[in-house]
């Protein structure tokens, strides 16, 4: 085990000290949980990352429609927050829409300009070329393989001043994270906490609010 967490650098901020968290021994869900030292994320070595179509399948299995009700109100706590700073005909990126873009059919019901992208559902990369007043990030960030670049990829979508939307569930208390839901779905491998929120928010040359438990808003100076 020593020589494992030895060998593994975060992926958020190459940081060499990280230590050992938590070790599932579930049925399907044999892996590591390694702490950094420097950020505080706690994130999955790759040795134990699914492979594309496990996570594919995954992710099919939640069955988020777009028009459901509920699924709407769970998306909603990241809207109110970042609406009220947002002016409808400003152009928008749900980034990480998943097979049901539901965020950007509410954001879209408001006046929004809204363009979707997702790796594996909406994978159209020129999307990515342009640059936008905000971009929402909603139960994506966790499963990030490498949230170095793909941070550095959102902060730059964005025109001076706009906004940076992250929903995600947060880690900053890691005595039950043995019996914490979140941590137990294969295809979550970061897991943020408000100490990694700001220092993300350092790194990328932004200000941070964290209004409500879960939610970060970022924007670009």
């Amino acid at each position: 085990m020593d020589s494992l967490i030895s060998s593994n650098v975060c992926p958020l901020c190459d940081s060499l000290s990280v230590n050992l968290l938590h070790t599932s021994k579930r049925k399907n869900l044999e892996r590591d949980y390694l702490l950094c030292a420097e950020c505080d994320l706690v994130f999955v070595p790759s040795v134990f990352h699914v492979d594309i179509g496990a996570e594919r399948e995954r992710y099919l299995s939640h069955n988020n429609q777009v028009w459901d009700r509920s699924y709407r109100q769970f998306l909603g706590k990241l809207w109110q927050e970042l609406s009220p700073k947002l002016t409808p005909g400003m152009s928008g990126l749900d980034f990480g829409s998943g097979p049901g873009p539901a965020l950007a059919a509410m954001m879209d019901e408001d006046g929004f300009e809204v363009t979707i992208y997702d790796p594996l559902f909406q994978p159209n990369t020129d999307v990515l070329q342009r640059k936008y007043d905000f971009v929402t990030c909603t139960e994506t960030v966790e499963h990030f393989k490498r949230p170095r670049e793909e941070f550095n990829l959102l902060v730059n979508l964005l025109r001076p001043g706009g906004w940076l939307g992250v929903m995600t569930g947060m880690l900053d208390n890691r005595t039950g994270f043995h019996g914490w839901y979140y941590h137990l779905d294969p295809t979550h491998i970061g897991f943020y906490s408000s100490t990694t929120m700001r220092w993300i928010s350092e790194w990328i040359g932004c200000v941070v609010e964290m209004p409500v438990q879960n939610v970060a808003l970022f924007r670009k100076s």
